[in-house]
């Protein structure tokens, strides 16, 4: 099914979506990776505030090639997430609502996105010239000195991407698969 979705997104809307829906996203996100997810997790630890809200936020893990001229950002592809799943479920319980990237995730990861209603997408890797087409602008808001892993703030409209996991815990990577094998 497809789906039309506004960030920041509340509870309601994300424990609507489902595992498999095609989903188009505009609004604010952010991008992080593994450096920036560290040093918030460091920043956590030391008791000081995180440079972004995580509440009905969504990360995009994320790390953009330089910009061509007259375009707000350069290719924009999703990483491999499990790289940060040492430090999602946390985030999650802050009340982040969404992740996007690409991959499966850990047991501790699924766990928190159900526990807190939260989702998971996946973007399609090795597309990141045409999903930065749904990229309107592109603002470092911390952690400059990290180059491409500094926390970005993107606006985007109709940011395409499938929902991989939802708030209830279906897992299209493992639902996919036991369909696939009923074909042959």
């Amino acid at each position: 099914m497809d789906r039309y979705v506004n960030v920041p997104i509340n509870k309601e809307e994300l424990r609507s979506l489902e595992a498999g829906d095609y989903v188009y996203i505009s609004g604010t996100i952010y991008t992080a990776r593994d450096a920036a997810h560290k040093r918030m997790y460091d920043s956590l630890r030391n008791g000081e505030n995180l440079p972004i809200v995580m509440e009905n936020n969504v990360i995009y893990y994320m790390g953009p090639s330089p910009a061509r001229e007259g375009r707000p950002i350069g290719s924009a592809g999703p990483t491999t997430s499990n790289r940060m799943d040492k430090y999602a479920p946390e985030l999650l319980d802050l009340g982040l609502g969404g992740m996007i990237g690409k991959g499966k995730r850990s047991k501790e990861v699924l766990d928190a996105i159900v526990r807190n209603g939260a989702v998971y997408f996946a973007a399609v890797g090795g597309a990141g010239a045409l999903l930065s087409r749904s990229i309107v602008s592109s603002e470092v808001v911390a952690y400059d000195d990290l180059g491409t892993e500094a926390i970005r703030k993107l606006q985007v409209e109709n940011f395409p991407a499938i929902v991989v996991v939802d708030s209830k815990g279906n897992n299209l990577y493992e639902t996919a698969i036991k369909e696939y094998a009923k074909e042959d």
